[in-house]
C-alpha cells in the first residue's frame, strides 16, 4: 500500500509542542503519536528531527515532517530552506511539508526556484504545500507539490480576515487543483470536520484540538468565565 493510500480518507494527528510549551519533549510527542495510532489515526504530523525519530520508534504510521526555523529576513518558518529539507529526508519522513505561501522566503529565493531544486534533489519524495489562499494552492499544484494543504489559511496577511476553517478554499482546491487536498487548521469539532469531508478533502490534519491540552483547557475556562 502506498503512502497516499494509507492516508486517504483518514485523520492525521499533529503532535507538536514548541520549546515554550509544557509538553515540549520528544518522549511525550512519541507517546501522543502512539495514542493517536491506537485511536485510529492514519498518520502523524510532527516538527523536528528528534521528535520524528522518537515517533517512528513508537508508531508504524506515515509521518508528515516539518522543521520550524526562524530566519531574520523572512516570515516563512515551516521547512524554509534546503537545510531543513535535507534533515527531514534523512530521518525518513514519508511526506515533507513546507510553507508554500507567496511571502518572501529566506535569502529572497522565490518558491518556484526553491522547489525546483528540492524536487530535482528528491524526485521520489512526497511534498505537501502549506498554503494560505486558493491562489497559493493552485500555484503549488502547478509547481508539482504532491499534496495541497490549507494549513496557513488565517495566518498570513492575505488570509488574516478569512473565516476558518475555510470550506470555500477546500472546495475550490478539491475541484480545481488536481491534487489531493489536506484540510488543516482550526478544526476543533466533529461538525467542522464533517463539513470539510463534505468538501471532498483527501484527508484531514487535526492538532490543537487533540494534542494541546493547555489550549483545550483555555477554551473551556473561557466558557466558564463567560467569554
Amino acid at each position: 500500500m502506498t503512502v497516499l493510500e494509507k492516508i486517504k480518507g483518514g485523520l492525521i494527528v499533529s503532535c507538536q509542542a514548541l520549546e515554550n510549551e509544557p509538553l515540549h519533549s520528544s518522549f511525550i510527542m512519541a507517546r501522543m503519536a502512539y495514542a493517536a495510532e491506537l485511536g485510529g489515526a492514519c498518520g502523524i504530523r510532527a516538527n523536528s528531527v528528534l521528535d520524528i525519530i522518537e515517533i517512528k520508534k513508537t508508531t508504524t504510521l506515515p509521518v508528515i515532517g516539518i522543521i520550524k526555523t526562524v530566519y531574520q529576513d523572512s516570515l516563512v518558518y515551516i521547512t524554509p530552506t534546503m537545510e531543513e529539507v535535507d534533515a527531514l529526508a534523512a530521518c525518513g519522513c514519508e511526506i515533507i511539508a513546507m510553507d508554500a505561501t507567496n511571502r518572501q522566503r529566506p535569502f529572497g529565493e522565490p518558491l518556484k526556484d526553491f522547489f525546483a531544486k528540492v524536487r530535482s534533489k528528491y524526485p521520489d519524495q512526497l511534498f505537501m504545500a502549506d498554503c494560505s489562499t486558493i491562489i497559493e494552492g493552485m500555484d503549488a499544484a502547478a509547481l508539482g507539490f504532491d499534496l495541497i494543504g490549507t494549513t496557513l489559511n488565517g495566518y498570513t496577511q492575505e488570509s488574516k480576515d478569512d473565516i476558518t476553517p475555510n470550506y470555500v478554499m477546500m472546495s475550490d482546491l478539491v475541484l480545481n487543483s488536481g491534487k489531493p487536498v489536506i484540510a488543516e487548521g482550526n478544526i476543533w469539532t466533529a461538525e467542522q470536520l464533517q463539513k470539510a469531508i463534505d468538501c471532498g478533502i483527501f484527508a484531514a490534519v487535526i492538532g490543537s484540538a487533540i494534542t494541546r491540552p493547555m489550549l483545550i483547557t483555555q477554551r473551556f475556562v473561557n466558557v466558564m468565565k463567560g467569554g
